[in-house]
């Protein structure tokens, strides 16, 4: 099947070989992501009142070897979630683009934030679309990293507002982790730089990929995390990086978009917990 386009409102494109037609007429889309920031204030608030729902990439900005850019985790979430916008008509705010990623070491070029500050951000940004009139917001994590902190995030915003419903997952948790094919034994599923990512940059952004440079890390186990710089010479956790290629990275990516696109379909019209079903409780 020849690749299509998913296209916004303001011209950017993301290559994908599903058939978006067809499957956006299945979950809900048009076809075209919705841009939370490209609405007018009236139109979000319609919006919001119509969908209930947005989708919030959080991403990174830290070094991915020496042939990748340091937006990876944020161009893959955020192109992630625009297809799942294209598919479903969830809206997609504009991603969070610094993580978690103090850990990296000394490798040059990473931004970071601390935990604490990455919690407070999203409660920040939860709470004003809250005020908009939405009540279900996806977390859509590009950074393995970020985990602790998102996880934090949704349990508090559960506990403030009642009437919210907030996940935090990552762009590849719909489909078992296994099948990931990123070329990576050990580390606790750590795929940094490595042939999943490397595959999946060479599909979306061919020209941000300097694969003459490519290197490869062989992983090994461990009970401990370490920083990246302790483990890794050049910031690569993974084999066979020379090897990755954008057929590849399309396959992956699509099936991160679609898995996602299913769950989030689904969940934005899941019945919230029905009591009369609760043990002990009096029909």
């Amino acid at each position: 099947m020849s690749s299509v386009f998913v296209t916004g409102p303001s011209g950017r494109t993301v290559p994908t070989g599903l058939d978006v037609p067809e499957l956006a007429a299945q979950l809900g889309g048009t076809g075209t992501p919705v841009l939370w920031e490209e609405l007018t204030w009236p139109e979000a608030e319609s919006t919001a009142a119509a969908q209930d729902a947005v989708i919030i990439p959080v991403g990174a900005t830290e070094q991915h070897g020496p042939h990748l850019p340091l937006a990876v985790d944020t161009r893959i979430c955020e192109a992630v979630a625009l297809g799942v916008s294209a598919l479903t008509g969830v809206p997609v705010v504009p991603p969070l683009s610094f993580g978690v990623s103090a850990s990296h070491g000394d490798f040059a070029g990473t931004v970071a934030l601390r935990p604490e500050t990455m919690i407070a951000v999203v409660e920040d940004v939860i709470d004003s679309l809250y005020a908009s009139g939405v009540r279900q917001f996806v977390l859509l994590n590009g950074h393995i990293w970020n985990n602790g902190a998102l996880d934090v995030s949704a349990e508090k915003l559960r506990v403030r507002h009642r009437d919210a419903r907030v996940r935090a997952l990552g762009y590849v948790t719909m489909y078992p982790g296994p099948e990931v094919d990123g070329h990576v034994t050990y580390g606790r599923a750590l795929m940094h730089a490595n042939f999943f990512e490397t595959s999946v940059m060479l599909h979306l952004a061919p020209e941000l990929v300097r694969m003459e440079r490519a290197t490869s890390h062989v992983d090994v186990d461990s009970f401990w995390d370490y920083r990246m710089d302790q483990v890794s010479e050049t910031g690569v956790w993974g084999r066979d990086v020379a090897d990755a290629n954008p057929k590849h990275g399309e396959a992956e990516f699509d099936r991160c978009v679609l898995t996602t696109a299913r769950a989030v379909s689904t969940a934005v019209r899941e019945p919230w917990p029905d009591p009369t079903h609760r043990p002990g409780r009096q029909a």
